[in-house]
């Protein structure tokens, strides 16, 4: 008798090892499960559950199929474990599998060299032995090998439609060929928007020699590809977010339709995480870094040493592809000054709230006052219930503060649940929010959801996927704010009270994959679009829409009450003219610049610019160009 099949020595070990290769399948599972669910991470757990029951049945049953199967999928799984307890410390579960699993490994690797039979592992073995293995390792495999196309960049979904159907006049690359114009690269004669392109390509114009496809594609296919090719148009991609596009701010003057102006370099050198910058009324600025904390830049544009005592931050996040962007928990986010900072001293900090006995964090607002490099003073002006802490990324969790005329501080709460649609609709969670309250976090009466029966009493509107920017302009008492949306559907949205937003149920953008943003029915919502307030701008395709200001300001009066916006992906600047509750005009100010975290009003009315970048973050200020034309509104080309 082998030593392996031998039920002493090494056959009480195989019985161990098969029982610990069991209970790794459920660790697994359940790791996958609860960190982060995903359609892609789903897959995995049930393909390495069902890949390591398999597995240890295989063990008891025949042991040496058992033994050459532990001998790689294990090593796997103790690999995928300790990467992600690395990445996300304080959270036991990943801990647990890794060390599971690796023990497994050994434990087989061990056995197999020691058995008698190892080298003939399909003898004495049944047929439905063989297929078990089998499955066992075409199962996990073809997970890993469609993780790794998620993760590396999926195809293009709409291309095949496109190049099936429109190629052919259109060519591969949309450069136009004989029997049709170019998509890119010149002005469409029928609209420029994705509503436009969509319109095209359903109805045709027949008298131009273009069939309409309104019956040959559905209207998801045309819908997509207006967007492809929208996005091709901008120079957009689905997966590129410049990180780490070369960050490049002019030199010269920078002509626009009223204002001639300048970029000037502030500082540079800052982190390549920062999130927000608050600029002081002496001149010198404070900014906050994602990972590191808060810091002062000086009027020469040095930085301060981080300022000591404020909350904890974590620089533990795991950059991963496709696009190469950092998730992370416990990071600090907007920080902003009290209207009357000059006499009370209160300057907000909003942050992710982080466990410290696992890896879960929440949005959290505090107040205090910077005292000789020290954070003196600390209040808490708003934190969620415990229970309502996850271990989503703090990337898309929005953590913006903005104040009214009226003693009212505002935060935005973005998706902070374990996926990007649990939660946001539902009044009793605090994410996919935006929450007002009195500035000292006592709330407000006359809130919407205050006599609601188990509503957060804080919250103002809801249905939001990822609000970056949210300003009050007291010149007409509203709040707006921008938002990212999946592909397309960035969004401008006027904040209504106790209005829905439509976060997950609706979106003028797509999923990534290429689907409708429908979760209502997962969710058991039934959607009323009735009941959904329409964005004032939608911004598709995406430009990653970052943050803004309402400009108020005496260096650039032509720009008065206009909003200034950044963008992230699109590396853009523009400016929108606001008439009431619509958007009149818009202009691109500046194009290729970099990616714009966040935008603000210097006391000068100078306008700042906060960039990020791989190669480290910087700031930089709007200012009017000496000796150039300022043009009126209305009057395009009259200089003064």
């Amino acid at each position: 008798m082998s030593q392996v099949h031998s039920e002493t020595g090494f056959g009480r070990l195989r019985w161990i090892v098969a029982g610990l290769m069991l209970l790794s399948g459920v660790t697994h599972t359940a790791h996958f499960l609860f960190w982060r669910p995903s359609p892609a991470n789903t897959l995995i757990a049930a393909a390495f559950g069902v890949c390591f029951f398999v597995t240890g049945v295989l063990l008891l049953r025949s042991g040496s199929i058992g033994l050459w199967l532990g001998a790689v999928l294990p090593g796997i799984g103790a690999l995928v474990g300790a990467l992600i307890a690395l990445t996300n410390p304080g959270q036991w579960l990943p801990v647990f599998h890794a060390g599971i699993s690796a023990f497994v490994w050994l434990a087989c690797v061990f056995l197999l060299l020691r058995s008698r039979d190892g080298s003939r592992p399909m003898t004495a073995v049944s047929r439905a032995g063989r297929v078990l293995a089998v499955l066992a390792l075409v199962f996990p495999g073809s997970a890993v090998v469609l993780f790794l196309g998620i993760a590396m960049g999926a195809p293009e979904p709409f291309a095949p439609a496109y190049q099936e159907n429109c190629s052919v006049c259109h060519g591969e690359n949309y450069e136009g060929l004989a029997l049709g114009p170019a998509l890119v690269g010149r002005e469409l004669s029928h609209g420029q928007t994705v509503g436009d392109i969509a319109k095209s390509i359903s109805v045709g114009f027949p008298q131009g020699g273009m069939p309409a496809w309104a019956e040959s594609l559905d209207e998801l296919q045309i819908r997509g590809i207006a967007l492809m090719i929208s996005e091709k148009r901008a120079s957009y991609s689905m997966l590129e977010f410049n990180v780490e596009t070369p960050l490049v701010v002019p030199t010269g003057t920078v002509e626009s339709e009223q204002h001639d102006f300048r970029i000037e370099t502030v500082t540079a050198g800052l982190h390549p995480l920062p999130f927000s910058i608050a600029p002081l009324p002496d001149g010198r600025i404070l900014v906050s870094e994602k990972t590191r904390g808060l810091r002062i830049i000086e009027t020469d544009g040095k930085p301060s040493a981080l300022i000591e005592g404020t909350p904890p931050v974590h620089d533990d996040g795991i950059t991963l592809p496709p696009q190469w962007l950092v998730n992370g928990v416990g990071w600090m986010l907007e920080v902003a000054l009290h209207p009357d900072y000059e006499q009370n001293g209160w300057i907000y900090l909003h942050f992710g709230d982080r466990c410290r006995e696992c890896s879960t964090s929440m949005n959290k607002l505090i107040r205090g006052r910077i005292r000789d490099g020290q954070w003196v003073d600390q209040e808490t002006i708003w934190q969620a219930a415990g229970e309502t802490y996850s271990g989503g990324s703090d990337m898309g969790r929005g953590g913006r503060i903005s104040f009214d005329d009226q003693g009212h501080v505002f935060i935005s709460v973005g998706m902070k649940g374990n996926s990007n649609y649990l939660g946001i609709q539902d009044l009793g969670l605090p994410h996919g929010k935006i929450h007002r309250l009195h500035d000292d976090g006592r709330i407000p009466l006359d809130n919407p959801f205050v006599d609601i029966a188990d509503a957060l009493p804080s919250i103002w509107t809801y249905g939001h996927r990822s609000p970056q920017g949210l300003e009050f302009d007291p010149r007409t008492g509203r709040l707006w704010s921008t938002e990212m949306g999946p592909r397309g559907g960035d969004e401008f949205n006027l904040l209504l009270p106790g209005r829905n937003y439509g976060w997950p149920l609706t979106s003028k953008g797509l999923d990534y994959d290429g689907t409708p943003v429908e979760y209502g029915n997962e969710l058991g919502i039934e959607l009323d679009l009735a009941t959904i307030e329409q964005p004032v701008v939608d911004l598709t395709p995406s430009p990653a829409v970052s943050s803004f200001v309402i400009y108020r300001g005496d260096a650039f009066p032509e720009w008065q009450h206009d909003v200034i916006v950044g963008t992230l992906k699109a590396t853009e600047l523009y400016r929108w003219e606001l008439d009431g509750d619509r958007v009149v005009h818009r202009e691109t100010l500046v194009s290729g610049i970099g990616r714009i975290r966040d935008v603000e009003t210097g006391p000068d009315g100078s306008i700042y610019l906060l960039f990020e970048h791989a190669s480290g973050g910087q700031i930089a200020r709007l200012v009017p160009a000496a000796g150039t034309r300022t043009a009126q509104r209305g009057a395009p080309g009259v200089t003064q």
